[in-house]
């Protein structure tokens, strides 16, 4: 289990308000949204890389708007499935605000990959050299809110304990290998909920679903479920799909139907 030393929420400001730090201008938008939360849903969904936008402070990190676009900024595509998702389940849903290039919300403080400065080849030049203040305004402006919001609202849910599922999407090829999985499940230490997920999902379809494919959930890469999942003893479970069956309205609300009925599929057990 994660030891929470290196995030401590006790002492970060309120979620709620944390929108008005002034690292973030005014006009911009907070460093975290929260879709639904009236939710009558036993679950809370999260999806960390759902944007690829850049404090107005930091320009464009010397990137191209060609490369903001791609993966290397942000999940496409996830986003859209979680809010279908969280409205076909009536489930609540937190959502980062951020680029995954500004500080990726899935890593721990200690990872090299928290701010990076390649990704898949590209160097960003905007993160080349960070002082230690500079990383700490990042940490503090969008790190902190979004994961004590997650733990806030996961401290408020009443019993039983949610599910907590976290959902991503990943690009068809990554340092030239083919990823063939059209979704992954994937877990740490605790695979219940994505074996229990994996059979009501199988039947719906000939596809080949990953088990911890294209990636696991391990700690030296991974901070949501680590931290709230298994730090929690709650079930919880990441969901990856593959971003080429993400590029139209109708795709995507295909994937939000099949895993709505394989959700519903659990039961509330």
């Amino acid at each position: 289990m994660r030891s929470n030393t290196v995030w401590d929420p006790s002492r970060q400001p309120d979620p709620w308000t944390a929108g008005g730090s002034s690292w973030l201008d005014p006009d911009e938008p907070p460093p975290f949204e929260v879709v639904n939360p009236l939710g009558t849903a036993n679950a809370l969904l999260v999806c960390d890389h759902a944007s690829n936008r850049i404090p107005r402070r930091l320009g464009d990190l010397g990137l191209s708007s060609s490369q903001l676009s791609e993966h290397i900024a942000w999940d496409p595509g996830a986003a859209a499935v979680a809010r279908g998702l969280a409205a076909r389940l009536d489930a609540t849903l937190i959502l980062g605000g951020y680029s995954r290039l500004v500080i990726d919300l899935n890593r721990p403080l200690e990872s090299p990959e928290l701010i990076p400065t390649r990704s898949d080849g590209i160097e960003v030049p905007g993160n080349q050299d960070l002082d230690p203040l500079a990383r700490a305004a990042r940490i503090a402006a969008l790190f902190q809110p979004y994961h004590q919001a997650i733990a806030r609202r996961l401290d408020a849910h009443p019993q039983p304990s949610p599910r907590l599922l976290s959902l991503h999407s990943f690009t068809p090829v990554l340092a030239g290998q083919r990823r063939p999985w059209p979704i992954g499940l994937a877990h740490g230490r605790d695979p219940r909920l994505a074996r229990r997920l994996r059979r009501t999902l199988v039947p719906q379809g000939d596809w080949l679903v990953g088990d911890n494919q294209p990636y696991a959930v391990e700690d030296a890469h991974d901070f949501t479920l680590p931290t709230h999942g298994e730090g929690r003893g709650i079930p919880h479970l990441m969901i990856e799909i593959r971003q080429d069956g993400l590029l139209t309205a109708a795709s995507i609300a295909a994937w939000v139907e099949r895993l709505a009925l394989a959700y519903e599929g659990l039961g509330e057990g």
